[in-house]
């Protein structure tokens, strides 16, 4: 970790300090992701589920797949499934895994890809490592974001957008500690590769040990941070987090994360995923793989699952 990197981040534009007067984000709450297994039993970390949805809008959930370095035949994946009123982030750290959707969408991502499948109205996909990692064995690392639609973008048409790892906006901080990698929305006016309906930024951040960044955020925006490695602070008042635990900040517009100037032998660095978005503020009913506003929402699409209407597995799939 991680797969998309530079050996000298001091030819990368750098993140502009944040105005004068700014307000700095606090620190609300620090978490520990619980642990559990998922699809066909590849192990995860609950990122957000232990943090109030009002501080999470508009992201519903974010699980952490892996890391975990798999024997010969044990890679595993998702069986087909569907989904309705939301869009899936899935962000390959290390490791492959091949996507494929009952609405024609599909790839193979792997080490700094990511896909972006917006399931709207509502189809079935899959999610499997390939048949040669099976065979082999290997590093798995990623992460999967669900990031909520308002109800009138609940019932649109289903998208895929494939984003490779050298597309994304690469930056750094004043003094070359940190890299940047913007994967969706903005930073300092740097915008990211992905295209999203809800208005969102996701970035993934390598700190050097010591090192410490400022950047400005939106202040309509939340804010929340998720270790992937190693330690550090957050927030001016140094909060302790580290791999496995989640930031919630305050309001302001802009927040600071600092490297533990001593980092773990496994990590050199200061990994951590920085993310924020835009709130919906509408009413959320969350039922497995589907996120719509109402409980009878929810029951119909179930209903149109039942009777195929979410799409079906290809034929050549079987």
């Amino acid at each position: 970790m991680p797969a998309v990197t530079v050996e000298n981040p001091l030819i990368l534009p750098r993140i502009a300090a944040p105005a004068e007067g700014t307000v700095a984000r606090p620190v609300l709450a620090v978490s520990t992701a619980p642990e559990g297994f998922e699809g066909e039993g590849f192990p995860v970390r609950r990122a957000f589920a232990k943090i109030n949805q009002k501080y999470l809008d508009p992201f519903i959930m974010m699980d952490q797949m892996g890391e975990v370095d798999y024997a010969a035949g044990e890679p595993k994946g998702t069986p087909w499934h569907p989904h309705r009123g939301f869009e899936t982030v899935t962000y390959i750290i290390d490791g492959t895994f091949i996507h494929r959707d009952s609405h024609g969408g599909g790839g193979t991502i792997t080490d700094g890809d990511t896909q972006w499948m917006t399931a709207g109205s509502g189809l079935l996909h899959i999610e499997t490592p390939p048949e040669s990692l099976v065979k082999s064995g290997g590093l798995f690392h990623g992460l999967q974001l669900w990031v909520n639609l308002p109800a009138s973008d609940k019932m649109i048409a289903p998208k895929y957008q494939d984003i490779r790892g050298g597309s994304v906006k690469l930056l750094t901080s004043a003094d070359g500690g940190a890299l940047v990698r913007v994967i969706a929305g903005e930073i300092d006016g740097h915008q990211g590769p992905g295209a999203t309906h809800t208005p969102i930024t996701m970035t993934h951040i390598s700190l050097n040990p010591g090192a410490q960044i400022t950047i400005p955020w939106r202040t309509d925006f939340n804010a929340l941070a998720y270790g992937l490695a190693g330690s550090g602070t957050a927030g001016e008042e140094h909060r302790p987090f580290h791999r496995g635990q989640s930031v919630v900040f305050g309001e302001g517009g802009s927040l600071t994360v600092r490297a533990d100037e001593k980092q773990d032998s496994r990590d050199p660095n200061f990994e951590f995923v920085l993310l924020g978005g835009l709130p919906i503020r509408e009413p959320v009913a969350h039922y497995g793989p589907f996120v719509m506003n109402s409980h009878r929402e929810l029951q119909q699409a179930m209903e149109d699952f039942q009777a195929g209407r979410l799409g079906t597995i290809p034929a050549d799939a079987n």
